[in-house]
């Protein structure tokens, strides 16, 4: 079986065989399960630009002889969870078992990598479709595995969007955090206060025309998540990082006077009024609507880099929005300064700076979501030859992002204390697709897999070469990555 599957599995077991797909080949669909049904249909979906097959998706009871993928709800080992799943190919089929249709969605993921390479094609290709034989065993070690996609720099539109959701999701990830707003733009309608995006909406770093979501586009990209398992989660920065927000409704500064938009880089310049009342019932109002059309668990309140804002000032307005978000029937999540507030035990803290923050959080008893600066921030430049990005971090290269542990990152902080870990993109230097994946490639399938894989199943060694052979995926489906020396141009 293929010795280049990412994120790498428990186990894989080969049996020195193989099962061919071709035209005739069916995917079979366990019992009458619509969201199993929907995830047939992804495959064949997946399956039909390449081969030129269109496999028939049909529901049934007993499976049938031969020349057929069979996907199946069964009772898998608790270890299995949700997104675990046994991926069996025979001689005259291929079955993928899970405990839900989210694990049968992981599964499927693994088989694209172990059919031919050219399966990514987007034009039909001629050759036979072989799938090695044998079994493989996966489930993932954190329950969050996510991406951070800042829009608010540099605004990016629903396909944009959609096109990076299914990038993610090859690799398991799942997670989106969207970066909604900033100081250089708001980017999600909210109705209460439509100045947001008119005018809070207009611009973005440079000076750009910058855009918004409305709320059907926004809830347009949540239902293609979904489609994907993946969920996403919206930030709504404060009280700093919000000069576009105080630019649109001067009532939210303490002078009554709006600012001017801003389409500069600087950070930590501006905060909400956070002793009027206003500010409270426009932040009610943003995560009420905002709650309405987000049906994760989680909303995002920021609460980073807010220079100006005093602690003395700064704690309170953490606790009463954090009143504000559970009210709404949602969990916060907050950039790891938020644990000087008083936090709830369901409360979420985003490392991304001070360890000092995350322990102060596990002391808090609450979960921490790791996105260390160093090693994940997917804007840092890899080296000092890289155009694009930023490099106050440090620079991250391949072997950076991929070669650290999660459990021994922060003293203190264990396995045990880890939501997960999420891969921030900021997007001052970001300004379109092909930026992006340059960016992003192929640093993100290292972090998924150590979001994924058990660490005792990961080594630097082994990682380099399985990356290198996958490239082949990454050319054929036109993805801009970064080819460096380091591994691309190696011999090993």
């Amino acid at each position: 079986m293929d010795d280049a599957i990412l994120p790498k599995p428990v186990s894989v077991t080969a049996s020195g065989s193989s099962f061919e797909l071709n035209a005739n080949t069916k995917i079979f669909v366990n019992g009458k399960s619509e969201a199993l049904l929907k995830t047939g249909h992804y495959l064949a979906n997946l399956i039909k630009p390449a081969t030129g097959f269109e496999l028939k998706v049909t529901s049934i009871a007993k499976k049938p002889n031969s020349n057929f993928i069979y996907l199946t709800i069964s009772s898998l080992g608790s270890e299995f969870g949700n997104e675990g799943y046994k991926l069996r190919i025979a001689k005259n089929n291929v079955s993928i078992i899970a405990n839900s249709p989210e694990g049968i969605f992981r599964g499927i993921q693994t088989l694209r990598q172990i059919l031919p390479k050219e399966i990514e094609a987007s034009a039909k290709q001629q050759k036979p479709w072989l799938i090695a034989t044998g079994e493989i065993l996966d489930y993932p070690q954190y329950e969050h595995r996510g991406a951070m996609l800042d829009v608010a720099r540099h605004f990016f539109n629903v396909e944009d969007v959609k096109k990076y959701i299914d990038m993610l999701s090859a690799y398991k990830l799942n997670i989106l955090h969207l970066h909604l707003t900033d100081d250089q733009g708001w980017r999600i309608e909210i109705k209460s206060w439509p100045n947001l995006t008119v005018h809070g909406g207009s611009t973005e770093i440079g000076g750009g025309t910058g855009g918004f979501y409305t709320q059907e586009e926004y809830k347009e990209i949540v239902r293609y998540a979904q489609d994907r398992y993946i969920t996403l989660i919206p930030e709504i920065d404060m009280p700093g990082h919000t000069n576009a927000a105080l630019a649109s409704y001067p009532e939210l500064n303490c002078d009554g006077k709006a600012s001017e938009l801003y389409t500069g880089n600087k950070v930590g310049f501006s905060t909400f009024c956070t002793h009027k009342e206003s500010t409270y019932l426009f932040v009610g109002d943003v995560i009420r609507e905002l709650a309405e059309i987000t049906p994760g668990a989680y909303l995002h309140i920021g609460g980073d880099e807010s220079h100006v804002t005093k602690l003395e000032d700064y704690i309170p307005f953490i606790n009463r929005v954090q009143g504000i978000v559970l009210a709404k029937g949602k969990k916060m999540i907050g950039w790891d300064e938020i644990a000087h507030a008083d936090i709830e035990t369901n409360t979420i803290v985003q490392f991304w700076a001070r360890p000092e923050n995350a322990q102060k959080g596990k002391e808090k008893k609450v979960k921490i979501i790791l996105s260390p600066s160093n090693k994940t921030y997917l804007d840092m430049k890899y080296d000092a030859t890289t155009k694009l990005g930023l490099k106050w971090a440090g620079y991250i290269d391949v072997e950076t992002a991929y070669n650290w542990n999660p459990s021994t990152l922060i003293a203190g902080i264990s396995k045990s204390d880890i939501l997960g870990i999420e891969s921030p993109l900021w997007t001052e230097t970001i300004t379109n697709m092909d930026e992006l994946e340059y960016m992003v490639f192929p640093r993100i399938i290292g972090h998924a897999e150590i979001g994924w894989t058990s660490d005792s199943l990961r080594n630097w060694d082994d990682y380099k070469v399985r990356l290198k052979k996958h490239s082949n995926r990454l050319k054929i489906k036109n993805i801009n990555y970064n080819n460096s020396d380091e591994i691309f141009n190696a011999k090993f």
